[in-house]
């Protein structure tokens, strides 16, 4: 059976097709202005006026003089270390965290959870917390981009509630079988949540590849900075000369705008490919953290 449609209800849903197409246009052509913008030649993107749709002359130049920078290798190999070991070691704390916090037998859970809670609010604050650091002899180490934030209680708050969602029944059997607390966990808790996994796997990666101000703040030696605190030199500090090798006076603020793009395009390809293979876990994950507290 054919539903007749009335004309108030076409008229909405052209009108949303129409918005949610613009809103997508917006969103999509700084992006796209980007990626046109660092394959373009510097000369004629700099005469360029008004939106950019097409590479204005293409040329790779911008590409080459970036890849042919050592520190962006060094900041690449520094922060695929952050992400793999730092996510490596979220993930492990927090599903141990999470673990201890939905088991019954566990006295003071609901005290612990509170106070966990809390932390969402107040915070020691920058100084307390760099002093915190220093104290425990980790400025100017890699460990100081790792254990400060070894678990998120956001994140701990989501696995805690997929956890719970496990039947004790199912908890009961493993312990009926002789499996200890940690088998219990690695062997059949986590195999249950490789959804929440995933989410877990893609707020803490993105975290660790994004992340420049702790970098900033606790690091010394430029040989550990990572790829983002080297964007943000390059972006903010303008500092473009060591990429620049041959280029004359006058074409240097022109070269430096496409070396910048190009320079972006690299720091964000990466993090945009893994995303779609985690996309499908990505709204359960959110859904699993807003259904049960």
């Amino acid at each position: 059976m054919v539903v007749k449609r009335s004309i108030s209800n076409i008229i909405f849903d052209i009108s949303n097709y129409l918005f949610l197409t613009l809103l997508m246009v917006i969103t999509l052509y700084p992006f796209w202005h980007v990626i046109m913008a660092s394959f373009s030649n510097h000369v004629e993107l700099t005469a360029h006026t008004g939106l950019l749709l097409r590479p204005a002359g293409f040329s790779l130049d911008a590409y080459k003089a970036v890849l042919d920078n050592r520190m962006i290798y060094s900041g690449y190999r520094n922060t695929l270390f952050y992400v793999v070991i730092g996510t490596a070691l979220n993930l492990i704390m927090t599903s141990m965290g999470a673990y201890v916090l939905v088991r019954k037998g566990f006295f003071w859970r609901r005290f612990i959870f509170t106070l966990i809670l809390i932390t969402m609010f107040f915070s020691g604050g920058l100084i307390p917390t760099y002093l915190l650091v220093q104290s425990l002899g980790l400025v100017d180490s890699i460990w100081a981009l790792i254990l400060p934030g070894l678990i998120s209680t956001w994140n701990l708050i989501i696995m805690r509630t997929n956890f719970a969602s496990v039947p004790d029944s199912v908890i009961e059997s493993s312990t009926i079988d002789g499996a200890n607390e940690f088998v219990t966990l690695f062997r059949i808790m986590l195999p249950l949540s490789l959804p929440v996994i995933a989410v877990m796997t893609l707020y803490y990666g993105v975290h660790h590849w994004n992340a420049w101000f702790g970098a900033m703040i606790y690091l010394r030696s430029r040989s550990l900075y990572p790829l983002q605190l080297i964007l943000r030199e390059i972006l903010l500090a303008n500092d473009t000369n060591s990429m620049m090798v041959g280029v004359g006076h006058t074409d240097r603020e022109s070269v430096s705008e496409t070396i910048k793009y190009a320079t972006i395009m690299a720091a964000t390809l990466p993090i945009l490919c893994a995303y779609p293979f985690v996309q499908k876990y990505f709204v359960k994950g959110v859904m699993i953290g807003a259904v049960k507290g």
